[in-house]
């Protein structure tokens, strides 16, 4: 009995995870079905955030790409459902998005099967408020998630350069890629990654590495339907895109491609993607691919994300590592994973899963390593369950692709799609991850004290002030007015380490400039800024 009780005790702690009581919001609100999000953080302003997703205007069967944008990091959007590039009519979704550090918005997408397929880029200097005419980067038919990297090393002879890939849906169906030097103004012409592939393939993930290094995944699929990927492949390039080291198959995969019927009949994909840790710590270059499968140890009979590392350079690979930690073979499914490195070299991967639900619901998943993926931490997101279901407008079963996640300082963007409204929307939480579990085995700090400029500004009546602090400390937060007399003590307390924000309401105050003064307290020294906001009734 005892031997029981312990196996019970001890099964429950296994595969139990933490609730986080996080705020989640629409970025963009309104009658467009939004779907697919992606999200890109400028280089060198971590407070300009890019995110675009695939919208889809039901009443007329319009598609496009959202364009939003927030400039007081992630607290506010401003932007459209519609990508304004020419030409306006051609466009067919699957957007990837970067910032370049002169703040240039660069956007890839799909165009329109019917009428000028292949893959085109449009580029905006002013947020998104106008675009470039589209540069066809390839008229060749060219399939399902294909994606965008900007190389931001400073290490690397190649920083600047905005890299693309994706799959052609013309023979020999093999990844890939082009690449622009001038801030996606022009591209280079396409050049096959893996010439005479095996299979056909589908996909073509890219990230780039701290040295110059470029890194492509795709996956090679099975010739009945539902076409499930049978394996992954697998380039690295050291000339900036140049050429291509080339393995066609790096490990077998039985990817979950085809529909879930417990889940409103869903479209679903295991394609692999690739991250790269750039960290500088003790797992620097170590290079990862997530993929979605099942029957396929260590994937059960229900579909699992599984994680496949590299310790050199991509020569080699691991055994896959089952990421979820509910029991195998339990009929619960998780899909649409994106794996994000942090700074600290810590793996985060944000995903639905629905071992908490009925199995037409899902909710909303984090989990973090630690240690390279040996170990894992998992989260659900308080409030984030919903019922999948195809996108109505959208093609057969689809719901969307995957999600987005960004690691940002010591904060987590999570980026998805649901349709708690009635109608599928992007939405946000933003989790400070230096509140979570200590299980996570690392002592995560915030690099730097950053006040934010509130938002809006001009503001009237009400406006946003944040600020990011590196340890536990005093804070106080006090506005004045111009002859330095104290208007405000919006602040006067302890607080933990990271990203905090606070209202101010000027209802009662005249129009005119005022100063907001935060002073910090904390064990590694005395920090205090002050700065301006204007309040215009």
């Amino acid at each position: 009995m005892k031997l029981i009780i312990f196996l019970l005790i001890y099964l429950c702690s296994l595969y139990s995870q933490t609730e986080l009581d996080v705020e989640k919001f629409r970025i963009y609100p309104g009658p467009v079905t939004q779907t697919e999000p992606i999200a890109s953080v400028h280089p060198l302003n971590n407070s300009i955030l890019f995110a675009s997703a695939v919208t889809i205007n039901t009443s007329n069967g319009f598609i496009s790409e959202g364009v939003y944008t927030s400039s007081d990091g992630g607290i506010n959007w401003d932007g459209s459902d519609t990508c304004k590039g020419a030409l306006i009519f051609n466009h067919g979704g699957d957007p990837g998005v970067v910032i370049t550090e002169g703040g240039r918005l660069v956007i890839s997408h799909i165009g329109s099967a019917s009428l000028f397929p292949g893959m085109y880029v449009h580029y905006s200097d002013d947020m998104g408020g106008t675009w470039s005419n589209a540069y066809e980067v390839t008229d060749n038919q060219t399939g399902d998630k294909g994606t965008i990297a900007r190389d931001n090393s400073d290490q690397s002879v190649f920083k600047g350069r905005i890299y693309l890939a994706w799959t052609d849906v013309v023979s020999p169906f093999a990844a890939m890629s082009s690449y622009s030097t001038d801030d996606g103004e022009t591209w280079s012409i396409p050049d096959t990654v893996n010439p005479n592939p095996p299979q056909r393939c589908i996909g073509g993930s890219i990230a780039t590495g701290g040295s110059g290094n470029v890194y492509v995944t795709w996956s090679g699929i099975t010739t009945v339907t539902p076409f499930r990927e049978d394996y992954a492949g697998f380039a690295f390039s050291s000339d900036g895109g140049v050429s291509w080291n080339v393995q066609q198959n790096i490990f077998n995969m039985n990817g979950i491609s085809g529909t879930l019927p417990s889940k409103g009949n869903i479209r679903s994909n295991g394609l692999p993607q690739v991250a790269v840790d750039i960290s500088g710590g003790s797992r620097n270059g170590w290079i990862y691919i997530i993929t979605t499968e099942l029957n396929n140890p260590p994937a059960g009979s229900d579909p699992d994300i599984i994680l496949h590392r590299s310790t050199d350079n991509g020569d080699s690979w691991s055994d896959g590592i089952r990421v979820n930690k509910d029991p195998v073979n339990n009929g619960k499914i998780q899909y649409f994973p994106l794996l994000e490195i942090d700074d600290n070299g810590m793996l985060n991967i944000l995903f639905y899963d629905d071992r908490n639900t009925t199995s037409d619901s899902s909710d909303v998943f984090l989990t973090r390593s630690a240690d390279g993926g040996n170990t894992w931490k998992e989260y659900s997101i308080k409030n984030s369950r919903f019922k999948p279901k195809p996108v109505i407008g959208g093609s057969s079963n689809y719901q969307g692709d995957h999600v987005s996640l960004l690691a940002v300082n010591n904060l987590l963007y999570a980026f998805w799609m649901a349709d708690y409204t009635g109608i599928y929307q992007v939405w946000l939480s933003i989790i400070d991850a230096s509140v979570l579990s200590a299980d996570d085995h690392v002592q995560q700090t915030v690099k730097e004290f950053n006040l934010q400029q509130n938002y809006p500004n001009p503001f009237n009546p009400s406006t946003i002030i944040s600020w990011v602090i590196p340890d536990v400390s005093h804070v106080t937060l006090k506005v004045y007015d111009i002859l330095g007399n104290e208007i405000a003590d919006l602040v006067n307390e302890e607080m933990t380490s990271g990203f905090h924000k606070k209202e101010f309401s000027a209802e009662n105050l005249p129009s005119g400039i005022y100063f907001y003064q935060l002073n910090v307290v904390s064990p590694s020294g005395n920090l205090s800024e002050t700065k301006k906001m204007l309040l215009l009734k």
